[in-house]
């Protein structure tokens, strides 16, 4: 009897909407796609379209600042294939523009917690599912020190600085680390920054995840 294989498999935290969502379908014919996200209703829908192009997924309806509940993720990862060979964390908490001066403390705690805190604790959670071969994938989005983006830009330079450190100490050992930068979409988060923007010059996320996967090979 034949060893059975197992698959490759692809971890992408902020998997619901998106570019995280477009990445998972861009992956899915390559990778077992384990999404997690917090909103059920919108993992389900990826999984219809995963299962009808005939690919597979797992959903983890899970929110990323619990740490408990990311620990747990990641010893059933390790329990059930052993590792991973991709980690995508797209997940981010956009906060109302807002002038620094006038930052709502509970708006200020949501980005921390999603955008820098809960990186924090995922890198030490993850990297040894990634071992010395596999690859972690971050997104940046340079809002930092731009007016009324106090909240979201300053957590979102603090988690790609995270990225940064950790690319820069693995860069010999491994795992590797990217930081890439997406085109403008017309996504939920880019909404809440530039609601009644005129959308059809931005680049639809499906095609923004196939350059992005392209970029990595």
């Amino acid at each position: 009897m034949e060893p059975t294989t197992q698959p490759l498999v692809a971890l992408i935290t902020g998997a619901s909407r998106g570019l995280g969502a477009a990445l998972a379908e861009e992956l899915a014919p390559s990778y077992h796609i384990v999404a997690v996200a917090r909103t059920t209703g919108a993992l389900e829908e990826l999984d219809d379209r995963i299962q009808a192009a005939g690919h597979q997924a797992t959903l983890a309806p899970m929110d990323i600042t619990k740490p408990e509940a990311m620990a747990q993720l990641c010893r059933s990862i390790h329990d059930r294939w052993g590792g991973i060979a991709l980690w995508l964390h797209t997940a981010v908490h956009a906060a109302p523009m807002t002038p620094a001066a006038y930052l709502d403390a509970k708006d200020w705690a949501k980005s921390v917690a999603c955008n820098t805190t809960a990186t924090g604790q995922l890198i030490p959670y993850i990297a040894p599912l990634l071992g010395t071969s596999g690859r972690a994938v971050f997104f940046d989005d340079r809002r930092a020190g731009d007016k009324f983006f106090s909240a979201y830009g300053a957590t979102k330079a603090a988690q790609i600085a995270l990225a940064r450190s950790w690319a820069a100490e693995t860069q010999r050992t491994g795992p590797h680390v990217h930081i890439l930068s997406p085109a403008p979409m017309p996504t939920a988060t880019r909404a809440r920054f530039f609601p009644g923007e005129d959308t059809s010059e931005l680049t639809h996320p499906r095609e923004e995840a196939r350059r992005m996967v392209s970029i990595l090979g």
